[in-house]
Protein backbone atom coordinates (compact mmCIF):
# COMPACT_ATOMS: atom_id res chain seq x y z
CA UNK A 1 0.00 0.00 0.00
CA UNK A 2 3.06 2.75 0.79
CA UNK A 3 4.77 1.57 -2.44
CA UNK A 4 1.35 2.95 -4.36
CA UNK A 5 1.06 5.97 -2.07
CA UNK A 6 4.35 6.89 -3.18
CA UNK A 7 3.92 5.73 -6.91
CA UNK A 8 0.75 8.75 -6.33
CA UNK A 9 3.15 11.08 -5.34
CA UNK A 10 1.42 10.99 -2.07
CA UNK A 11 4.79 10.45 -0.26
CA UNK A 12 3.48 11.76 3.59
CA UNK A 13 1.06 8.87 3.48
CA UNK A 14 3.25 6.55 2.82
CA UNK A 15 5.53 7.28 5.11
CA UNK A 16 2.21 7.24 7.95
CA UNK A 17 2.56 3.70 7.21
CA UNK A 18 5.95 2.99 6.97
CA UNK A 19 7.60 5.21 9.71
CA UNK A 20 6.36 2.27 12.46
CA UNK A 21 8.01 -0.44 11.23
CA UNK A 22 11.17 1.55 9.76
CA UNK A 23 13.05 0.46 13.14
CA UNK A 24 12.06 -3.57 13.12
CA UNK A 25 12.83 -3.33 9.57
CA UNK A 26 16.23 -1.74 9.28
CA UNK A 27 18.02 -4.81 7.48
CA UNK A 28 15.17 -5.19 4.83
CA UNK A 29 16.46 -3.27 1.45
CA UNK A 30 12.96 -2.87 0.08
CA UNK A 31 11.31 -1.19 3.27
CA UNK A 32 14.29 1.44 3.32
CA UNK A 33 14.44 2.04 -0.05
CA UNK A 34 10.80 3.15 -0.16
CA UNK A 35 11.29 5.25 2.98
CA UNK A 36 13.94 6.82 1.00
CA UNK A 37 11.88 7.47 -1.87
CA UNK A 38 9.17 9.00 0.21
CA UNK A 39 11.24 11.43 2.19
CA UNK A 40 12.89 12.49 -0.78
CA UNK A 41 9.74 13.21 -2.43
CA UNK A 42 8.72 15.19 0.61
CA UNK A 43 11.41 16.85 1.05
CA UNK A 44 13.03 15.49 4.51
CA UNK A 45 16.42 15.62 2.97
CA UNK A 46 18.37 14.58 6.31
CA UNK A 47 15.87 11.75 6.74
CA UNK A 48 16.10 10.42 3.06
CA UNK A 49 20.04 10.94 3.29
CA UNK A 50 20.34 8.09 6.18
CA UNK A 51 17.97 6.39 5.14
CA UNK A 52 19.45 5.98 1.19
CA UNK A 53 22.71 5.77 3.23
CA UNK A 54 21.17 2.36 5.43
CA UNK A 55 20.43 1.15 1.58
CA UNK A 56 23.51 1.78 0.45
CA UNK A 57 25.29 -0.22 3.62
CA UNK A 58 22.92 -3.32 3.00
CA UNK A 59 23.79 -3.69 -0.68
CA UNK A 60 26.16 -1.33 -2.16
CA UNK A 61 25.63 -2.63 -5.37
CA UNK A 62 22.44 -0.71 -5.63
CA UNK A 63 22.35 2.00 -8.55
CA UNK A 64 18.97 3.58 -8.04
CA UNK A 65 20.33 4.18 -4.34
CA UNK A 66 23.52 5.43 -4.74
CA UNK A 67 22.14 7.81 -7.25
CA UNK A 68 19.29 8.65 -4.89
CA UNK A 69 21.49 9.89 -2.32
CA UNK A 70 23.19 11.93 -4.71
CA UNK A 71 20.48 13.81 -5.64
CA UNK A 72 19.66 14.55 -1.95
CA UNK A 73 22.86 15.62 -1.58
CA UNK A 74 22.76 17.56 -4.67
CA UNK A 75 19.06 19.01 -3.59
CA UNK A 76 20.03 19.96 0.08
CA UNK A 77 22.80 22.31 -1.75
CA UNK A 78 25.80 19.67 -1.04
CA UNK A 79 26.66 19.25 -4.79
CA UNK A 80 30.49 18.80 -3.88
CA UNK A 81 29.50 15.51 -1.90
CA UNK A 82 26.88 14.48 -4.19
CA UNK A 83 28.93 14.33 -7.62
CA UNK A 84 30.99 10.87 -5.92
CA UNK A 85 27.82 8.91 -5.48
CA UNK A 86 26.30 10.39 -8.77
CA UNK A 87 29.43 9.04 -10.98
CA UNK A 88 29.55 6.33 -9.23
CA UNK A 89 25.84 5.96 -9.88
CA UNK A 90 26.28 6.31 -13.74
CA UNK A 91 29.33 3.85 -13.81
CA UNK A 92 27.19 0.99 -11.96
CA UNK A 93 23.94 1.53 -14.08
CA UNK A 94 24.58 3.70 -17.64
CA UNK A 95 20.59 5.52 -17.09
CA UNK A 96 20.20 8.51 -19.45
CA UNK A 97 18.80 10.21 -15.83
CA UNK A 98 21.93 8.68 -14.17
CA UNK A 99 25.00 10.09 -16.52
CA UNK A 100 23.07 13.60 -17.01
CA UNK A 101 23.11 13.71 -13.20
CA UNK A 102 27.24 12.56 -12.94
CA UNK A 103 27.58 14.92 -16.27
CA UNK A 104 26.55 18.15 -14.03
CA UNK A 105 30.06 17.66 -11.92
CA UNK A 106 32.72 16.37 -15.14
CA UNK A 107 35.41 17.25 -13.91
Amino acid sequence: MAEGLVEQREPLRALRLLEPALDEERDNVAVQQLAGRAYYLSLQLRRAEATLRRVIELDPCDAWATHALGRTLERAGRGAEAAPYLRLAAAMNPEPEYIAAAARYAD
